[in-house]
């Protein structure tokens, strides 16, 4: 029962990621003709396109898709207590799910400025990846950049986003039951 619990909290969580670096890649305007861009899209679409019939954008935002990511993040909290035999409880379903993307769109952020940090050290020259990793994160690292400048080429920004990241995980591990069990 724990590899099926496993498989299915990975598939939850690796569906959730890529719908939330779809959104956040049209948030961004990020370059379209990327190939990591054009790896997003191609996988999501299947999942994306029949909620954009039902769901119309909104002001550049693709509504269709945050609704999807906010339904499979709930349905994670539906399924798996469901195979464990536990109760269905789809109010604290829907909360949980709604907190659970949240933190997923952190931990996403987190992940893309590690690797951010850790191709620095090793990539030289134009790599797409990097490019796209550096757009995405840009609306973040901009304001700290303006606060926090280059030594001598090093870039203090993504450690003071990771401070700050952790100091807003603990604030809502203490002010939102259940965040840090999430």
């Amino acid at each position: 029962m724990q590899a099926i619990n496993f498989l299915l909290d990975f598939a939850f969580d690796t569906i959730l990621m890529i719908l939330i670096v779809r959104v956040w890649l049209q948030l961004v305007r990020a370059d379209f003709y990327n190939p990591l861009s054009q790896f997003v899209v191609k996988v999501s679409n299947p999942l994306v396109i029949p909620f954009r019939k039902i769901i119309p954008g909104f002001g550049g935002v693709d509504v269709a898709t945050i609704v999807l990511a906010f339904i499979v993040a709930s349905l994670k909290f539906v399924l798996i207590p469901l195979i464990n035999g536990a109760g269905i409880n789809i109010v604290s379903a829907l909360i949980l799910g709604a907190l659970y993307l949240i933190k997923q769109t952190g931990i996403l952020l987190f992940i893309i400025m590690l690797i951010m940090a850790l191709m620095s050290w090793v990539v030289q020259g134009y790599n797409p990846t990097q490019v796209i990793f550096q757009q995405l994160t840009d609306p973040v690292l901009r304001p700290i950049r303006n606060i926090v400048p280059i030594i001598g080429g090093l870039d203090l920004s993504i450690l003071a986003a990771f401070l700050l990241l952790n100091v807003i995980n603990i604030l809502l591990s203490g002010w939102i039951p259940y965040w840090a069990m999430l």
